[in-house]
């Protein structure tokens, strides 16, 4: 037995003390590796990472939102129909009105605060559920969708082309790789380097030190992980490279998890989830903490519709259908509880990748459209009930266990640790 633990003490170490990220991203190593298996290696080439990707930022940027409204224990339906609307207003305020690219741009962003504004509105001031108010606001944005484009498709500007579906530059030497990948490549192993080393100084004492070769062996995983992807991403046709839209959505994560870790809001949104009432109690400002998840999850479902339109070159009356089902789904696959409270921005990444791996790999294997969706929902309907199922037997919920947010105590009442514990 002590064996045993040992093991599982020094594989504890070796992933950091957090299992979240690691799981979720052995499950995407092993849908990979099974599809290039069944797809006769056409999985995992330069040119398919790279459709991947591209073909799914708008999905990815919709979920960083997403999982902060379902932390919340809400939920936005009208992601979608507002990204589709946006992507329309853009289209139409470029063609047919003359406006410069980046004016129309602008204009899509303001719509969608506006839009966020309203949605918060109803949420935090008139205490309208957001599944009910967001409900409303699709059916609003949907059907606004259709009206002003009288179900004709409009051309987007062709410098949004560059933000959906670009690809970096080259530049310099020839190196045998695209230089901007390699630039990018060597500045994420740095980053990721010098934020390990640095964590274990930190969670060095004068008492005692931890050890430093599980620090040492994660470095070597990681790094030769992100090593094997910039050469995969620079070694493609020339004019690909690791795309524009996958740099802006690798922003938003940054961002986003700085947000919802490290930031007073964040805190706020994680200890609304848990417990509205004791929140409350503790001074957090629920209304305003709801008005802002909303607000910010319009702003990137604008963002989202921009950059499709930008893929596709041009918006369509159909544009958003189900995109909010996408998000929902990546957010639960990252792990994030159905009642609220639990969750991270990069978990959920990385369930939404997951999920553009296992649509991407069926389609390479010749499954039909309709059979992918029953099988996604499957995949959704498992994961939510394998964590349910854990709960109701007393056992600790596998998804609770691998994303819980460790909270700061004056944000989040002993009263409502005891439950957590408890449950």
């Amino acid at each position: 037995m002590s064996k045993e633990n040992g093991i599982k003490g020094g594989l504890k170490q070796v992933l950091g003390g957090d299992l979240r990220q690691f799981v979720m991203v052995g499950a995407v190593i092993v849908a990979l590796i099974i599809f290039q298996i069944l797809n006769n290696g056409r999985m995992i080439t330069s040119s398919n990472f790279q459709n991947i990707i591209s073909g799914n930022a708008y999905v990815f940027t919709l979920s960083i939102g997403m999982v902060m409204v379902i932390i919340l224990g809400q939920i936005d339906l009208s992601v979608g129909s507002v990204a589709g609307f946006v992507g329309m207003t853009v289209a139409i305020t470029a063609s047919e009105y003359g406006w410069p690219w980046w004016v129309a741009t602008l204009g899509g962003l303001g719509i969608g605060a506006l839009i966020g504004a309203w949605q918060g509105f109803w949420l935090s001031k008139m205490g309208i559920p957001g599944f009910i108010s967001t409900l409303a606001g699709m059916m609003i944005f949907r059907g606004g969708v259709i009206w002003m484009s009288h179900s004709i498709s409009r051309p987007a500007p062709e410098e949004l082309s560059w933000f959906g579906a670009g690809s970096l530059p080259e530049w310099g030497p020839n190196t045998g790789l695209n230089n901007s990948t390699l630039l990018l490549g060597v500045i994420a192993i740095a980053a990721v380097v010098f934020m390990q080393l640095r964590k274990w100084k930190r969670l060095a004492t004068a008492e005692s030190k931890p050890p430093l070769w599980p620090v040492i062996v994660r470095l070597v995983v990681i790094v030769g992980v992100i090593g094997y992807l910039t050469y995969l991403f620079g070694s493609g046709n020339i004019g690909t490279s690791f795309p524009v839209p996958g740099l802006i959505v690798g922003f938003l994560v940054v961002i986003y998890h700085i947000i919802t870790q490290h930031t007073r809001f964040g805190r706020h949104i994680y200890a609304v989830g848990g417990n509205k009432a004791a929140a409350a109690l503790t001074g957090v400002n629920v209304s305003r903490t709801y008005f802002l998840a909303m607000f910010n999850m319009s702003i990137l479902a604008a963002v989202a519709g921009i950059m499709f339109i930008g893929r596709s070159t041009a918006a369509g009356p159909s544009d958003g259908n189900s995109w909010e089902l996408d998000a929902i789904a990546a957010v639960f696959i990252g792990g994030a509880a159905v009642s609220g409270g639990i969750g991270t921005v990069v978990a959920t990444i990385v369930g939404g990748l997951f999920m553009a791996v296992l649509n991407n790999g069926l389609m390479l294997y010749g499954v039909s459209a309709d059979q992918t969706q029953v099988i996604k929902g499957l995949v959704l309907l498992a994961a939510v009930a394998v964590d349910v199922l854990n709960k109701q037997q007393g056992r600790p919920s596998i998804f609770s266990r691998l994303s819980r947010k460790k909270a700061a105590p004056a944000e989040i009442p002993q009263e409502q640790i005891a439950t957590e514990s408890a449950a």
